[in-house]
């Protein structure tokens, strides 16, 4: 499983791009004298599993004797160059999400044993889950923007939309799909170092009109929270104009993605590249 969220999350950006992954090198640093030599092949077996359902190959890499064990992986993918998306918005423009949000806190739940085997089971295989199958859906439909949400959470990669179409996302909170045990340990303040630092870097880009105080109101504040989240390797933000988007869900849908619409981007209003709405 460490390889497949690994490789999944090193060709979701080439995917975020409008690009095909082809060619693969492994990235690997391992403990040669502690870590056993089963477990360096079932994280190589688990990352080919992936590349291979990609339909590109691996086709060397390195490895370094390391103290802590590192896996990624270096991606070549191609596309047409009309095809090549760029992480931006356009003003009209709807935002669409293809994965839950809040793993980085469930990750963090995992490791003092507050998840059963169901909701690890399901953590690991959304980050598993390739954008592969949210950039099939893509074919066909003019897309103004794409990225990928991963270290610097919805918030941060959405923000990084808005700046480079120099627009302000709407953003509605109560229609982001989250994990709702993630709801549920944000509550207890089971949050990852990272999300406060997202929240620290984008945070003065950012202006709540929230009906609620969210310091009164711990489940709103936990899902506020989870906007911050980092993703280890979460699903696409895609920028489609309303025309394009019942067939964009529903090609979502028939891939098995997330479709959710969770906000709207209007013309830049002062500072502020987001919105945050009930």
């Amino acid at each position: 499983m460490f390889g497949q969220i690994a490789a999944a999350n090193a060709l979701s950006d080439v995917y975020a791009m409008g690009g095909e992954p082809k060619l693969a090198m492994n990235l690997l640093t391992f403990p040669n004298d502690s870590l056993p030599l089963d477990a360096v092949k079932g994280i190589l077996e688990g990352g080919n599993d992936k590349v291979c359902e990609s339909g590109a190959t691996i086709v060397g890499g390195h490895s370094i004797d390391d103290k802590e064990p590192k896996y990624g992986l270096s991606v070549t993918g191609f596309a047409h160059p009309d095809n090549i998306l760029s992480n931006s918005a356009s003003a009209g423009s709807l935002l669409v999400i293809t994965k839950k949000i809040g793993t980085g806190i469930l990750t963090t739940a995992a490791k003092v044993d507050l998840l059963t085997k169901e909701e690890n089971d399901e953590m690991e295989a959304t980050m598993a889950f390739l954008n592969k199958y949210a950039w099939e859906a893509m074919q066909g439909i003019k897309v103004d923007g794409c990225t990928d949400i991963t270290g610097f959470g919805l918030i941060g990669h959405a923000a990084e939309m808005a700046r480079a179409g120099d627009v302000t996302l709407e953003l509605y909170s109560h229609k982001v799909p989250v994990f709702p045990k993630a709801i549920e340990m944000a509550t207890m303040g089971i949050i990852p170092a990272g999300a406060y630092r997202n929240r620290e870097y984008v945070g003065g880009e950012v202006m709540e009109f929230l009906s609620k105080d969210p310091d009164k109101d711990l489940g709103l504040k936990a899902l506020i929270d989870c906007l911050y989240d980092p993703q280890s390797s979460g699903g696409l933000l895609i920028a489609v104009n309303e025309k394009e988007l019942p067939r964009l869900t529903e090609q979502l849908g028939e891939r098995g993605c997330e479709s959710a619409v969770i906000g709207c981007f209007k013309p830049r209003r002062g500072k502020h590249t987001i919105e945050i709405h009930d």
